[in-house]
């Protein structure tokens, strides 16, 4: 099986207070654009337009089946949220996106990641494999979906949220999953 890297560089804008991470991206004829949670099926931009917008189709272009980019881009620059993934390089066991089918060849240099922005207070992980990567990196304990857990970086505490992955195999409604997210970004941002 092929061995994919990672297609995308981190995108941390400059006074990062919040890093999100996924696993890894989709197979490219899933993209619906160049950017982080490309698949047009998949609801992160959604969530971030309930959340910031209460829109769940603000940052969607619906006759195109893309997403708006340039918004979606301004809006985590003036959030100051970075985007990676906790892969930099996989395996797909059944040419998919989905956890399961993730084999993890080399993990994202996290220590590396979290030295880039000094600024950062949080780090939430959108699904199981990443919470699971980033845990074991950190020898914490993951937290529940909605909660988090405090870790130690250098001198630094920062928090790691767990939230429910924004997959539409994820069994649970944008609008439920809007609400996990949404007090996490307000009481980080």
């Amino acid at each position: 099986m092929e061995i994919e890297r990672h297609p995308l560089e981190p995108f941390l804008p400059e006074g990062t207070r919040l890093l999100m991470l996924g696993s890894f991206p989709p197979a490219r004829k899933r993209w619906a654009m160049e950017f982080f949670y490309p698949n047009f099926t998949n609801d992160m931009w959604r969530i971030f337009g309930l959340c910031f917008f209460d829109d769940k189709l603000h940052f969607v272009d619906e006759p195109a089946k893309t997403y708006r980019r340039e918004a979606i881009e301004q809006l985590l620059r003036e959030k100051k949220i970075g985007i990676y993934d906790t892969a930099t390089t996989v395996r797909r066991l059944a040419g998919t996106a989905a956890d399961k089918d993730l084999e993890v060849i080399e993990p994202t240099d996290l220590d590396a990641l979290l030295g880039r922005i000094p600024a950062c207070k949080a780090v939430v992980t959108t699904g199981e494999k990443a919470t699971n990567v980033f845990c074991t990196h950190f020898g914490i304990k993951p937290p529940k979906v909605g909660q988090y857990a405090l870790f130690f970086f250098g001198k630094r505490v920062l928090r790691l949220y767990r939230m429910p992955s924004s997959s539409r195999a994820y069994p649970m409604k944008v609008e439920r999953k809007a609400e996990y997210y949404k007090p996490m970004f307000e009481d980080i941002l």
